[in-house]
């Protein structure tokens, strides 16, 4: 294994790790950083795929607790009562469901046409509108633990979270926003975001091992292991600097950021100061 992919494994493995679960599309920033690398390619992309395993590790095991006491009440230990446990896991199932079929029926004709820099940038930009006008309406919070989310809820957020199909939109920032806007508390719109990203990105990343099993190749084990390991340690320091940063902060911050790097990026790819492949 040579050094320059080590390095370029570890530095995407970061990147996933640090966005995944920001409101500045974890994708985005892999195509561009994948472009930058030269990286990529069919077998990059799948690599992006995997690598957020590490990132969901992060998550679960931040909230180890959490789940640990949903899994005992959906078994008869009581940890909480049945009917909460049975509905946090409907809940999740709910709000899965419209990306994956959404996914399922457009995920081809979006890789097609979509996945490249000038339109990642255009959905950087509209999304760090979207942010801006969203943290300036007025907040008729009635929804402030994730355990109180109704199936309609879910389901609402399940849309939200679909309009992640887009790259450059961020999942977790359309399914955080999406919660505001439907009534949720800042940081039950959050958790909620990082609990959906679970089932979704685990059923995300097996779809993906099993369709490009032809690519996968021994050789590359120790990429995956660098990347996956990068993703797991900055996704787990992410998510704790994000809880305690929405106690005192808003989002407006991520959404001038949006702004700055989808400007960069058309910028460059315009004037040709940087190769973007398309």
């Amino acid at each position: 294994m040579e050094f320059p992919a080590l390095l370029s494994a570890i530095i995407l493995g970061l990147v996933e790790g640090l966005t995944e679960f920001l409101p500045v599309s974890s994708t985005g920033h892999l195509i561009l950083a994948g472009d930058l690398l030269s990286f990529n390619d069919e077998r990059g992309k799948l690599f992006h795929i995997v690598i957020q395993s590490g990132a969901i590790l992060a998550v679960c095991w931040e909230y180890r607790a959490k789940i640990a006491s949903v899994l005992a009440g959906l078994s008869h230990h009581e940890a909480i009562p049945r009917w909460a446990a049975r509905r946090f896991v409907l809940n999740l199932a709910i709000a899965f469901l419209p990306l994956a079929l959404l996914g399922l029926a457009f995920g081809k004709a979006i890789k097609a046409s979509l996945f490249n820099p000038p339109v990642v940038a255009a959905a950087f930009i509209l999304g760090a509108f979207i942010i801006l006008w969203a943290e300036r309406r007025q907040h008729h919070i009635r929804i402030d633990n994730v355990d109180d989310l109704m199936p309609l809820d879910a389901f609402k957020l399940g849309i939200a979270q679909a309009f992640a199909l887009i790259p450059g939109t961020s999942r977790s920032g359309a399914t955080i926003i999406g919660g505001m806007l439907f009534g949720l508390s800042r940081r039950a719109a959050t958790e909620f975001s990082f609990f959906l990203a679970i089932p979704t990105l685990l059923i995300a990343t097996a779809y993906q091992l099993w369709k490009e099993r032809a690519l996968l190749s021994w050789d590359d084990l120790g990429l995956w292991v660098a990347g996956f390991l990068a993703a797991f340690v900055s996704a787990f320091l992410c998510v704790r600097w994000l809880l305690r940063y929405i106690s005192t902060h808003d989002f407006t911050l991520f959404a001038w950021y949006r702004i700055a790097f989808g400007l960069v990026v058309i910028v460059t790819w315009q004037t040709g100061w940087v190769a973007w492949s398309a």
